[in-house]
């Protein structure tokens, strides 16, 4: 008695839907629409998730398994039928006065010309998704900090010239509170909340006490990455930096590593490119060296890991360093850096091409 009560029950909820399928298709086939915002209240009744065929959908899963088929494809044709009117109304609308609501009479008969990106965006997009390829994540942080995380926790010396007001804005005379001079700062912050393995890439812009001129400026912005695991070594480093160099500036480039220093890394490098105006023959871009300088780099320092809480005995590391206008002067050959924050419209005109 139980099963047949419930082939009843079944057979009556396929009944009722079928019912309701066939006026719901009369009463699509009827729909009118006054404006836009009319068509958008019909969408939502009918095809929104809390919609009227939505609620159908629902039912289906009463219907009995040998019903199942037919009513399905009875629903998804009613969808189909449902998108299709209120898409035609719309049409409607459009090509008969929905754009007439729409039109600004106030509006200059003059095409209106589109923005550019700025070259120093789209060098830094380009960065930032070479290192993506790498496994790079991006990692960001304030750039109003603390002496820690700026200096201290870097290895600087209490004496280096970095903490002198000549070089370091500080902020209310407060020598512990500065806007950053390099994104180095937030890798601290990441290093000391997160665990190795850390494979991040820190974007952002900096600041220094620097005059204005055509080849310094008081701020500037930074990409700079960090690598820490296990056995990682300078053979790591150097095979990044040609991936990066040979990506940035085309297959043929070559690079160049050379001793320097640097507090927080220990072997610190500057690294050159082979000049692609001459070929590396020397020429007044590259001052007849053949090579350009672009980067600094090295092992992260014991120092550093342990002032973070990393133990320098079962993890290494190596971090890099670059300015963004440095890499967009040697792709774009822009000579003046006080261009990139001029807001010159003609300057930005010069890279659209580049998009």
């Amino acid at each position: 008695m139980l099963s047949a009560y419930s082939y009843l029950c079944d057979k009556e909820t396929q009944i009722s839907m079928i019912e309701k399928i066939n006026a719901l298709k009369e009463e699509l086939s009827n729909l009118k629409a006054a404006n836009a915002a009319a068509v958008e209240e019909l969408r939502i009744k009918y095809l929104s998730k809390k919609g009227t065929i939505s609620a159908l959908m629902n039912d289906f899963r009463n219907v009995p398994a040998e019903s199942k088929r037919e009513l399905g494809q009875a629903l998804n044709e009613l969808k189909s039928f449902a998108t299709e009117r209120i898409n035609s109304l719309r049409e409607a609308l459009a090509g008969d006065n929905g754009d007439a609501d729409a039109l600004d009479l106030t509006r200059t008969a003059a095409p209106v010309r589109l923005g550019t990106r700025h070259p120093l965006s789209l060098v830094r997009e380009q960065i930032i998704d070479i290192f993506r390829r790498l496994g790079f994540t991006i990692a960001e942080g304030p750039e109003v900090e603390d002496d820690w995380h700026v200096f201290e926790s870097l290895n600087f010396p209490p004496d280096h010239p970095a903490r002198d007001m000549q070089d370091t804005f500080f902020i209310s005379r407060n020598p512990d509170v500065l806007l950053r001079t390099h994104t180095s700062s937030v890798q601290t912050r990441v290093m000391t909340s997160q665990k190795p393995p850390i494979r991040i890439i820190c974007p952002g812009r900096v600041y220094r006490n620097e005059a204005i001129s055509a080849r310094a400026h008081c701020f500037f912005h930074q990409v700079e990455a960090l690598y820490i695991d296990k056995k990682v070594t300078f053979a790591d480093l150097r095979q990044t930096l040609l991936y990066f160099a040979r990506e940035m500036f085309g297959p043929q480039t070559q690079i160049r590593l050379r001793p320097s220093y640097f507090p927080f890394t220990e072997p610190s490098a500057e690294m050159d490119i082979s000049c692609d105006l001459c070929g590396g023959k020397g020429c007044s871009f590259c001052k007849g060296t053949g090579w350009v300088e672009i980067l600094g780099c090295g092992m992260v320092d014991p120092n550093v890991l342990s002032a973070c809480g990393i133990d320098p005995e079962e993890y290494s590391g190596f971090a890099l360093g670059m300015g963004v206008e440095r890499i967009t002067n040697l792709k774009y050959r822009v000579k003046d850096l006080r261009l990139f924050s001029e807001n010159d419209k003609r300057f930005l005109d010069e890279f659209v091409a580049a998009h």
